[in-house]
């Protein structure tokens, strides 16, 4: 019999549970664009009273609601400053240049953090000569730089420069729960002083689809105009909005669990001769590790891996990423712990074409 494949490619790839099924088949459903879908209502005023702020609006996915964001804040010609291995920057097709003329300054931080040292001199002078900084964008849990978690102070000496500068703050959090779980404040606290914060459902909680973005009224106002011109006005969206409500009322809490998993993980790979990993560097369901050149490549790796019943990404020609999801169990990451070390321990360095293993952007 074969045993099933483990998938610590993302989070992305969890199926919905047999309750959250149950929730999304007997949704209550209207047309949306109508503001008639009383499920995303409820979903919507539910985030925003969650989060302490006036209004939400429901979205297909994390990057949607990232350039809805970019387009509620900034017009074109206008800048954002922003960590060099954000998401926004790497993983949403140029978005913020093509579907609003946003160029977007990067801040080199420390594992996708950036602090205010890192922002001072940032801001343009009011000159016709360069484009006009709008806004800082915060990415919390960091995804490339590593699944790092913002220290709360931190948070809010960025959000209180930039406010003193007269720019808005705009937060992807994609996996915003996962750094609640591991930050040790709530989500609240930590968009206190955003503007706009955006949180996918897709991720670590475990919806099949589905991210929404929360702000004052203006910004989502605009950001509502925003959804319909890109695209993404939705009719009967309560199903998926169903799904939301139920992981944010039962998921939450076990993604400690997540993050147990992924140190176990890093644990067991960070004694693996040739592979590069600092297990005080996994602060919630993300492992990043590398190999060593004389090895092979993670592509490589990652290729071998797949044959032996594991899906695992390459980040680059050295580096790899697991990641831990309530379908993957204790058992599974250490099998899949113990797979990687069998692969180094063999080699793979003589794999001719590992091009299987493309990176996920999520």
């Amino acid at each position: 019999m074969t045993s099933p494949m483990i998938d610590l490619r993302s989070d992305t790839v969890t199926k919905p549970t047999a309750a959250m099924r149950h929730a999304i088949a007997n949704a209550e459903v209207g047309d949306d664009v109508y503001s008639d879908d009383p499920t995303v209502n409820r979903l919507e005023q539910m985030v925003a009273e969650q989060l302490g702020k006036a209004a939400a609006v429901f979205n297909c996915s994390g990057t949607q609601s990232n350039q809805m964001a970019v387009r509620a804040h900034c017009a074109q010609g206008d800048e954002i400053l922003i960590d060099e291995s954000s998401h926004i920057v790497n993983y949403e097709a140029g978005g913020a240049a093509a579907l609003s003329g946003v160029s977007l300054r990067v801040l080199r931080g420390r594992g996708g953090l950036f602090d205010v040292a890192d922002l001072e001199g940032m801001v343009r002078p009011d000159n016709p000569h360069y484009s006009i900084t709008r806004l800082v964008s915060v990415e919390n849990t960091t995804n490339h730089g590593g699944g790092r978690v913002w220290p709360l102070a931190q948070m809010n000496r960025v959000a209180d420069w930039a406010h003193d500068q007269g720019l808005q703050v705009h937060v992807d959090g994609a996996r915003l729960f996962n750094a609640v779980t591991a930050g040790g404040y709530s989500a609240r606290e930590f968009v206190k002083n955003a503007d706009t914060v955006s949180v996918c459902f897709s991720k670590g909680l475990g919806c099949p689809m589905g991210s929404i973005l929360v702000g004052d009224a203006e910004s989502i106002r605009r950001a509502r105009r925003a959804r319909k011109l890109f695209g993404g006005g939705l009719r009967q969206a309560g199903m998926m909005a169903a799904a939301a409500i139920y992981a944010l009322e039962h998921h939450v809490e076990r993604l400690a669990e997540d993050h147990a998993n992924a140190r176990a993980f890093a644990e067991a790979v960070s004694t693996i001769d040739g592979v590069q990993l600092n297990v005080s560097d996994v602060e919630s369901n993300l492992v990043f590790f590398g190999i060593e050149p004389k090895l092979g490549t993670a592509a490589q790796l990652s290729a071998l891996l797949l044959k032996r019943g594991v899906r695992l990404n390459s980040m680059g020609t050295q580096r790899l990423r697991a990641c831990t999801h309530l379908d993957v169990s204790r058992a599974d990451v250490l099998r899949a712990a113990e797979l990687v070390r069998e692969c180094v321990s063999e080699g793979f360095g003589n794999l001719k074409d590992a091009a299987t293993s493309a990176y996920s952007a999520r």
